[in-house]
């Protein structure tokens, strides 16, 4: 009996121990070496998987996990001592963000109404 979802399994995890073991050696995070090896072995890149459907949803059940675990990282009392920068560099970015595309729309012709809400 074939498991397709098995091999493609061990093509990603044989793949991500040699991308992980480059990426040390570099001193590049794991995070982002987990990252190149999604690329590499999707379908956009050398095309190791071969049914994407099935590796897809339990990339996405890998996601979620990998969000709760940086949502542990954050205790109460680290984002209480950092609440003032938290409250400026988010105020920035979403300033800088709506000015950004309010720019853009306004250079692509749009109206200043039209350009403030897509901004």
């Amino acid at each position: 009996m074939q498991t397709p979802l098995l091999q493609d399994l061990l093509v990603i995890f044989g793949l991500s121990v040699f991308v992980l073991l480059v990426c040390h050696r570099l001193r590049i995070p794991t995070v982002v070496g987990f990252l190149i090896t999604g690329v590499l072995s999707g379908p956009g890149g050398l095309g190791l998987v071969s049914h994407v459907e099935d590796v897809e949803t339990l990339s996405q059940i890998g996601i979620i996990l990998l969000l709760f675990m940086v949502g542990l990282e954050f205790s109460l009392t680290k984002i209480m001592e950092a609440k003032r920068d938290f409250f400026v560099a988010g105020s920035l970015q979403v300033v800088f963000t709506v000015l950004a595309g309010f720019f853009a729309s306004m250079a692509l012709g749009r109206g200043w109404t039209e350009a403030l809400f897509l901004g």
